[in-house]
Parts: C-alpha cells; sequence; structure tokens
C-alpha cells in the first residue's frame, strides 16, 4: 500500500510501515488544496493539525482506506463521516498518556505550590515567603472529567498524594475506573471537587462545556486544570470567575484561541479576557506540550504504525 504522511513525525512510523511492505511519502509542506489532490494517489493518509480533513476532502478521496492522526484529538478530522463511507480514522492516545498525566500532575503542583508565581517573583528580586504560601494537595478531592488515555493517567499518578479521586465519563459504563477512583455523577462532582481536571476530546457537546453556569455549580472555590482542547473552556467565564474568587486558579496547557493549524496563536489579537489570564499570578500557561516528551514522540508514531499496519492487512 501506499502512504502519504504530511507532516514530521518519529522515523520509527516510516520504518514500521516499511518493514510491514507499504511504501511511504512524506510531503510537509502541503496545502489543503494540493493535499486534496494528492491523497488520490494513496490508499492511507497521516496528519497532524495543520489541515482540516472535512466531507468535501473525503468525498474527493473515498478510495483511502485510512486516515492516521499522529496524536489522541481528532477534531479536524470529520471521523463519523469518513468511517460512514469506509475509511477507518485511527489515532494514538496510548502513545501519549503517560506524557499528559505527568504533565498534568506538574501543572498542579505548579498551580497550588505557586511554583511560577514564586519562579517569577524571585527573578524579579522578590522575596515573599507568606504570599507563596502553597496548598497540599493531600487530603482534597480531585475531579477528573474523562476517564480515557489521559484521565487514567493522570488519576494513577495522583494515588501517591493521598488525595480523593473522583470521576465522572458520561460515556462509560459502570465500573471503568480502577479501585482508588470513585466513579460520580456530574453533579456530586461538581459538588466535592476542589481541584477540576478536564481530560475530554473537543466535540460539539464538550464545546464550552465549563461555562458560566458550569462554573456556578461548582460548590467550592476550585483550581481548574486543562490539558485537553482549549475550547472545552469558555475563556470569558474562567477569566471572571478567577476574578471573582469562584476559581481559586487555572493551569491551562490548551488555549481557547489556539490556532491549531498554526501551532500558535497571535496575542495582540486577543480579546480582553485572555489578556488577563496572562497576566495573572493565579494561572500557569504552557504551549499545549503536556504530550509532547522525548518518550511520547516515539510512541505516539510506534503505536499509529502499528494500527495502520493492522487496518491495512
Amino acid at each position: 500500500m501506499r502512504i502519504l504522511i504530511t507532516d514530521k513525525t518519529h522515523p520509527v512510523l516510516i520504518e514500521k510501515l516499511e518493514a510491514a511492505g507499504h511504501h511511504c511519502c512524506v510531503v510537509t509542506d502541503c496545502t489543503y488544496e494540493s493535499l486534496l489532490e494528492d491523497a488520490n494517489d494513496y490508499d492511507a493518509l497521516v496528519v497532524r493539525s495543520k489541515i482540516i480533513i472535512d466531507r468535501n476532502f473525503i468525498d474527493h478521496n473515498r478510495h483511502l482506506r485510512c486516515i492516521g492522526r499522529v496524536g489522541a484529538g481528532m477534531e479536524t478530522i470529520d471521523v463519523d463521516y469518513a468511517e460512514s463511507v469506509g475509511i477507518r480514522c485511527l489515532n494514538s492516545p496510548e502513545g501519549n498518556r503517560d506524557a499528559v498525566g505527568e504533565h498534568a500532575v506538574g501543572l498542579l503542583l505548579a498551580l497550588v505550590d505557586k511554583i511560577a508565581a514564586a519562579d517569577t517573583e524571585v527573578r524579579q528580586g522578590k522575596w515573599r515567603r507568606e504570599a507563596n504560601r502553597g496548598l497540599e494537595v493531600k487530603g482534597h478531592t480531585v475531579g477528573i472529567i474523562g476517564f480515557g488515555n489521559m484521565g487514567g493517567a493522570f488519576a494513577q499518578r495522583l494515588q501517591g498524594f493521598d488525595c480523593k479521586i473522583v470521576a465522572y465519563d458520561k460515556y462509560k459504563l459502570a465500573g471503568y475506573a480502577p479501585s482508588y477512583v470513585e466513579e460520580v455523577s456530574l453533579a456530586e462532582l461538581q459538588q466535592r471537587a476542589d481541584i477540576l481536571s478536564l481530560h475530554v476530546p473537543l466535540t460539539d457537546e464538550t464545546h464550552y462545556m465549563v461555562d458560566e453556569m458550569f462554573i456556578e455549580r461548582m460548590h467550592k472555590p476550585f483550581y481548574l486544570i486543562n490539558t485537553s482542547r482549549g475550547a472545552v473552556v469558555k475563556t470569558a467565564a474562567l477569566a471572571k470567575a478567577i476574578e471573582q474568587g469562584k476559581a481559586l486558579g487555572a493551569a491551562l496547557d490548551v488555549i481557547e484561541y489556539e490556532d491549531m493549524t498554526k501551532d500558535g496563536i497571535d496575542i495582540q489579537s486577543q480579546p480582553a479576557d485572555f489578556r488577563y489570564l496572562l497576566e495573572s499570578p493565579r494561572t500557569v500557561l504552557t504551549p499545549h506540550v503536556a504530550g509532547w516528551t522525548v518518550e511520547s514522540k516515539y510512541k505516539l508514531a510506534a503505536v499509529l504504525a502499528d494500527k495502520i499496519i493492522d487496518t491495512l492487512c
């Protein structure tokens, strides 16, 4: 089979595919328009987030047997439509779940222990010990929404903190969580959580899931961690909640205004609500790197290669 790879990835992807007898072609400078035509010569396509695989693209390339995503999020691919016409859609969340789990813990500690804010102050010659007094995770309740690869990896790493872990996942049957995690309803999670961590895909249903109404239903002032997708959280609602003390702080690896096709944001053009988060000492921000480690780069590619090979058999 002929496979077109449209972005840079770990060499193991090509190594595994070619060892299985397939032919790979790498074209990293393609546009939507060029890929629309080029994909006609291939049986499988591997993408990241820079090109949207919409219904129009799929209609032009129904001969494809599969579309692979080096990563977890599939919001740039019309998965339902592709699979309805017989094109398998594959991703590799198993490859970066460990990275995301560890990064979420790092964000949590940077936030509640005020590590990021204190670091900035020390570099400015400020030595404010009392103002930077932290909060222990032990004894608090961490609420996890979405208990797939990422949510499960985060929960696993929280065990050593001796905290209570509660989880809600709308799409899983009872019994999905290990013994150290309590499965609860969304309402109960909102009642009990001191810390809220989001691990859901971006869909029409989860877009702005954390909005004014959601935040109002949180019983206690809470810390927010988001390593899923930026648009799951309504920035204006979060900024207002932090300003009013309803949210004690937020650690965000993803931003609502991030352009997934360009790997970045134009800060100058962003609204005041986001600039408030940029300037707040109660926020910790990283550039969508929770799943990006040396190890995950290999594992994401290796896992996807195995899935493509199985699909093309």
